[in-house]
């Protein structure tokens, strides 16, 4: 840690004030963009995505800042700017998606989905911590320094998707377009958790995606079980049989040279890990299993954060329906997903997979590897000015420095920032835990997002302190 980072700073006096008088605004502003349905990967919302564009376009609008609602092949992209800084005075890109993911299984909510509800102490909708909640953190800080003072210290540059939830599949060519326009010196994310509670959290690193749809096609038709079973393969079988060849009983992936390319992490990082305030015992209780899988020899968070993964994320085949139906089916199906690390490439391991379900696929189906979508891992170097001022700002918001932590999850434009614009990124979160993004009751801290607004009002200033 640098000197700068060693500074004790507090919440300005102004910005806090602010914050406290305009509370239930924010929150009651935030409700009404928790409320528009924004589902990126179902056709049917998008007038939904398109509404919570054009809301939050205005917001940032209002608050001073020139907007613009760019069209892309898919859902639009939002670039908002204010570019009226001393001379000389840094850039810095806020990154954030107005996108959610469908809200099913509904009957597994306690409130609907899109009707904001606090409960002890949580803020309850789809969307709350990723990363509406997230992103609206940004807004408001942003709108408690023009209101107080008038001014940013630096020049700012807003940007959000619609497709994050899908693969931000256009968003990599629109930033490689605009590189010019989205110049910065630093980019600044928040859309994961923090280690625990009271613990604020800088993100060092994320695992890439690489995500199939693997398909097995046999008889024409779904035959009678009775009449051909036996003498026809089954495709359902034909796909468990290729499944269960993807690990080894040590719980390594057994795909060749799936692990060529992971390059380690440095020794103190994990000792890093190992030293954080994390009980096995306590993560198998809350997620209700009895035991872990996974990668002998390694931790937990080790798992979590550094080593690649393989997963099935669904099957779908034959009668699935109440009662019986004693049928062959004529198509399995998987979906496939698997985490990155540095530095494995999605399309290579698109080609080493096909290779291996080829060569382990049983005579008499067709099976097809379909890749659906995928993004790189990405690890960041923790020294500079914008990492220094978020280490201010955050022990200044919870009373304590920071943990260095990593992500388990994807955001498939972090590497693209860094790769296009050569800028730092920091990743910030306020999410926590549990908090069951992508789940039935999601969640954020209503504490969080309140310290959460005051870490990143004074960011800014100790940016340029």
């Amino acid at each position: 840690m640098t000197m700068a980072a060693k500074k004790a700073s507090k919440v300005p006096a102004d910005l806090d004030a602010w914050l406290s008088a305009n509370d239930s605004r924010i929150f009651d502003e935030l409700n009404e963009f928790l409320k528009i349905p924004s589902v990126s990967a179902r056709s049917e919302h998008d007038g939904d995505t398109r509404r919570a564009a054009a809301w939050l376009h205005e917001k940032l609008a209002k608050i001073g800042f020139t907007t613009e609602t760019i069209p892309t092949a898919g859902h639009p992209v939002i670039v908002a700017e204010w570019r009226k800084a001393p001379p000389g005075a840094p850039t810095v890109l806020i990154y954030g998606h107005y996108d959610v993911q469908p809200p099913e299984p509904l009957d597994l909510w306690t409130s609907p989905a899109f009707e904001p509800t606090i409960r002890d102490g949580k803020l309850f909708a789809r969307g709350a911590v990723d990363d509406k909640g997230q992103l609206w953190i940004h807004v408001k800080a942003l709108e408690a320094q023009l209101a107080v003072r008038g001014t940013l210290p630096v020049n700012v540059i807003v940007l959000a998707e619609g497709e994050e939830e899908i693969g931000s599949e256009h968003l990599a060519p629109f930033v490689e377009q605009h590189a010019n326009r989205l110049a910065c010196d630093a980019v600044v994310i928040s859309d994961s958790a923090m280690f625990a509670p009271g613990i604020p959290s800088i993100l060092s690193s994320l695992r890439g995606l690489a995500y199939f749809e693997i398909t097995v096609r046999g008889p024409s038709s779904d035959l009678h079980s009775g009449m051909y079973g036996g003498a026809v393969v089954n495709p359902a079988m034909a796909l468990a049989q290729i499944l269960a060849t993807l690990h080894d009983k040590r719980g390594k992936i057994a795909i060749k040279g799936f692990y060529d390319k992971v390059r380690s992490f440095p020794a103190a990082v994990l000792k890093g890990m190992r030293s954080l305030p994390f009980s096995d015992s306590r993560f198998k209780k809350d997620l209700g299993v009895k035991a872990l899988g996974g990668e002998t020899g390694k931790t937990t968070l080790e798992k979590l954060w550094t080593r690649p993964t393989l997963e099935v994320n669904g099957m779908l085949s034959g009668y699935t329906g109440e009662g019986a139906k004693t049928v062959l089916p004529g198509v399995s199906m998987a979906k496939v997903s698997c985490r990155l690390v540095p530095d494995q490439d999605p399309d290579v391991i698109e080609r080493l997979l096909k290779a291996h379900v080829k060569k382990v696929a049983p005579a008499g189906v067709t099976v097809t590897v379909q890749p659906l979508h995928g993004g790189k891992p990405w690890r960041a170097d923790l020294d500079g000015p914008i990492f220094d001022a978020a280490r201010r700002a955050l022990q200044a918001a919870f009373g304590r420095q920071p943990v260095i932590v990593g992500e388990g999850g994807s955001i498939p434009v972090v590497g693209d920032f860094a790769r296009v614009l050569k800028a730092p990124v920091l990743l910030v979160g306020f999410g926590l835990p549990g908090e069951n993004a992508h789940a039935p009751d999601e969640w954020i801290s209503v504490d969080n997002v309140r310290r959460g607004l005051r870490a990143m009002a004074m960011l800014l200033d100790e940016y340029v302190a």
